[in-house]
């Protein structure tokens, strides 16, 4: 199971804090690989705010003694106070980003972005835009530079402004069958961006035509299935750059690149620096 986490001030403890308008108090990551499952279970919830986004796989959550599954592309609000309840199993490969937060003005800040207070669930897309900005609110509170606590408050609310965005397109005319195809890719390509893939092969594996793959996907990731791979390549080898001491050749292979000099190439286009260069700003 891969952990990656980071907390205000070094404290895990939950805390209420009406000084500022929106405060992150922490974030993290897991990935489920091989761990059987991961439970929570709080039954008078914390005294913040939890925000839950949900990037690949699924997770089962428990909500007012009825249990729900939640989807890939799916985002949870706990307000506090609220008992939760969930679970996240291995078998399916579940990726999930958290952030906690309090501050004075934090329901009037959700209402703004039309963010759901009377709904636990809302489907917010599976654009991996929202896992960048999960790993850099991580990264500040890891590294706390100078304003740091500032940034992270914009970070969050980017992520409010795109599900905002989210939210209101859903309102438009869309199709369903598209949407679950363009989910079930998303799970795939998340479960297997490390292996040499084709998307002519996938497409067709699905019964679909390529071009019209590419389409709906690029639709609704706003990038097509290609750049959106290429995204996750990058944003996990970003990850393993931060916080393991795999040397460059290592971390090329596991994100699914044999040539680790092809492999600095792509990331040196991609994040504007070398994995070295970006790993020596990073630790």
């Amino acid at each position: 199971m891969y952990i990656n986490a980071g907390y205000l001030n070094n404290s895990r403890i939950d805390f209420k804090d009406r000084s500022k308008p929106l405060i992150v108090g922490s974030c993290g990551t897991y990935h489920l690989y091989t761990r059987p499952k991961l439970p929570t279970w709080r039954p008078k919830g914390r005294v913040d705010f939890q925000l839950l986004y949900i990037a690949a796989g699924k997770a089962y959550f428990e909500f007012n003694g009825k249990e729900e599954i939640v989807t890939a592309g799916h985002m949870v609000l706990y307000q506090p106070r609220e008992p939760q309840k969930y679970v996240y199993y291995g078998i399916d490969q579940t990726r999930v980003y958290w952030v906690h937060f309090t501050g004075n003005s934090v329901k009037k800040i959700l209402k703004y972005y039309d963010i759901p207070l009377s709904e636990h669930v809302f489907y917010t897309g599976v654009s991996p835009g929202y896992q960048y900005l999960f790993q850099q609110m991580i990264l500040e509170l890891q590294l706390c530079r100078p304003c740091y606590k500032e940034l992270l408050s914009m970070l969050l609310r980017h992520i409010f402004l795109l599900v905002k965005r989210q939210l209101k397109e859903e309102n438009e005319p869309r199709n369903t069958y598209a949407r679950e195809e363009t989910e079930l890719a998303v799970n795939y390509f998340n479960e297997n961006y490390h292996k040499e893939l084709s998307i002519e092969s996938y497409a067709s594996s699905r019964n679909m035509s390529t071009s019209w793959f590419i389409r709906n996907f690029k639709e609704y990731v706003n990038m097509t299935p290609l750049q959106y791979i290429l995204s996750l390549r990058i944003s996990n080898a970003q990850s393993l750059l931060e916080t393991t001491k795999y040397n460059i050749t290592e971390i090329a292979a596991i994100v699914g690149y044999d040539n680790p000099l092809y492999f600095s190439r792509i990331f040196k286009k991609q994040v504007g620096m070398s994995p070295s260069e970006y790993r020596k700003k990073n630790m």
